[in-house]
C-alpha cells in the first residue's frame, strides 16, 4: 500500500462520480417538474426537431378545425335563410293556385297584395343575411372571376361554338350575335358544374334577350342581327371563358389544394328566381305564376341541397381533422413527454448514489491523515 498526500486519487474518483449523479439527478429533477423528456437540444437534437414539426402542424389543425367550424356556421346561416325563403314560395304557390281559379274574382286585388308583399319579404331577407358582415345569397358570395382565355363549348343550331370572356370583369354581361331564326341553346361549364339555357331566336333586328347562367353566376345577353353581309351564326361567335371564382376555407395545414374548400352560395333575390315580376291579378297571370314559382322552388331546393352537402362535407373534414390531431399529438408525446414511472425510478437511483458518492468522498479525503502516523 503506497501513501501519498500531494493527489488523492481515490477522492478524485468519489469526485467525479458525484459530479456525474448529480448532473443525471438534477436531470431527472427537471425532466419531472416540467413533464418533458426534451427541454433542450442538448437533450436530444433530432427527437426537439421531429417535436416542434409535430406541434406546429397541431397547432395550425387546430386553426384548421375552427375555419371548417365557421364555414359550417356560415352554411348553417345561408341554409336558414332559403329555408325560410321556401316557405314563403310555398305560400306564393297557394295564393297563385287561389288566384287562378275563376271564382277568385275580385280577391285577386288581396291576392296579388299579399303575393307581392313576399316578394319584398325575399329581397329583405337576402340583404339581411350575413356571416362576419358578408352578405351571403346575393350572388356575390364566391363571385365569379374571369382570367383565362381558355375556350368554352356552347351548343348552338348549327353547332358547338366557343364564348370569349377574356379582360372580362366579374359582372359582365356578354354578347352573343345570331342570323338564324330558329331556337338555340347555350351550354356553359366551368369543369364541374353545367348549365344549359334556351333562348328564342324569334327576335326582332338587334333586340336582345338576356341568359341568367345562375349556377355559374353568369349572365349572357343574346343580340339578334339579320343584316344580310353578316356570315354564318357559327363563324360569328369566338368566346372563351375565364376561372369561376369561389369563397376558399383553408380546413388542412398546407398549401395544397385538398388543404382548401372553395364554394359558391348562388342568388336567391326574388329576381334570380324568377318571381320578381309575378302577378296574381288576372287568371292567365296567375296561371304563368304557378310555373315561375315552380322553377323557383325547384332552384332553390337545388341550392339548399348543395349546402346541405356541403355542411356533411365539413362535417367529415372536421372528424378527419380531429383524429389528424389525436394522432399527431400522440406521436409528439411519445418522442418529448417523459415517462414519469421510469424517471422517477431513474431519480431514485441516482439520488441514493449521489448520497453513496458524497460518503466515498468523506472517506476518501480522510484516507491520507494515515501518513501521519508514519510521522509520529
Amino acid at each position: 500500500m503506497s501513501f501519498r498526500i500531494q493527489n488523492n486519487i481515490a477522492a478524485l474518483n468519489s469526485l467525479r462520480h458525484l459530479n456525474r449523479n448529480e448532473t443525471q439527478m438534477n436531470r431527472s429533477l427537471e425532466r419531472l417538474s416540467s413533464g418533458f423528456r426534451i427541454n433542450s437540444a442538448a437533450d436530444d437534437a433530432a427527437g426537439l426537431a421531429s417535436s416542434m414539426r409535430f406541434r406546429a402542424e397541431v397547432s395550425s389543425l387546430r386553426v384548421a378545425s375552427r375555419n371548417a367550424s365557421e364555414a359550417t356556421s356560415l352554411l348553417q346561416v345561408a341554409e336558414g335563410a332559403m329555408g325560410e325563403i321556401d316557405l314563403i314560395l310555398n305560400r306564393m304557390k297557394e295564393l297563385a293556385t287561389q288566384a287562378a281559379s275563376g271564382n277568385a274574382g275580385s280577391d285577386r286585388t288581396a291576392i296579388d297584395a299579399e303575393s307581392q308583399a313576399l316578394v319584398g319579404e325575399i329581397d329583405r331577407i337576402v340583404g339581411f343575411t350575413k356571416y362576419n358582415g358578408t352578405k351571403l345569397l346575393d350572388g356575390n358570395f364566391g363571385s365569379v372571376a374571369l382570367s383565362s382565355t381558355a375556350p368554352v363549348d356552347f351548343t348552338a343550331a348549327n353547332g358547338v361554338e366557343h364564348i370569349d370572356v377574356s379582360n372580362a370583369a366579374a359582372a359582365s354581361s356578354f354578347t352573343v350575335s345570331a342570323v338564324s331564326a330558329s331556337a338555340n341553346t347555350i351550354t356553359l361549364s366551368d369543369g364541374t358544374v353545367s348549365q344549359q339555357v334556351t333562348y328564342s331566336a324569334a327576335l326582332g333586328q338587334n333586340e336582345n334577350q338576356v341568359l341568367n347562367f345562375s349556377q355559374l353566376g353568369i349572365k349572357l345577353t343574346v343580340n339578334m342581327q339579320f343584316a344580310a353581309q353578316e356570315a354564318q351564326f357559327d363563324t360569328d361567335s369566338k368566346i372563351h371563358t375565364g376561372a369561376l371564382g369561389q369563397a376558399l376555407f383553408q380546413i388542412g395545414n398546407e398549401n395544397a389544394t385538398e388543404s382548401r374548400l372553395g364554394f359558391n352560395l348562388s342568388a336567391v333575390s326574388a329576381s334570380s328566381l324568377g318571381v320578381g315580376s309575378v302577378s296574381l291579378l288576372t287568371t292567365s297571370s296567375a296561371q304563368s305564376a304557378l310555373t315561375s314559382i315552380d322553377s323557383a322552388i325547384s332552384t332553390l331546393a337545388g341550392n339548399r341541397g348543395d349546402a346541405g352537402a356541403l355542411i356533411n362535407r365539413l362535417s367529415y373534414a372536421s372528424s378527419t381533422i380531429a383524429v389528424s390531431i389525436e394522432n399527431k399529438t400522440a406521436s409528439e408525446s411519445i418522442i418529448r413527454d417523459v415517462d414519469m414511472a421510469m424517471e422517477m425510478s431513474q431519480f431514485t437511483k441516482n439520488q441514493i448514489l449521489v448520497q453513496a458518492s458524497t460518503s466515498m468522498l468523506a472517506q476518501a479525503n480522510v484516507a491520507p491523515q494515515a501518513v501521519l502516523s508514519l510521522l509520529r
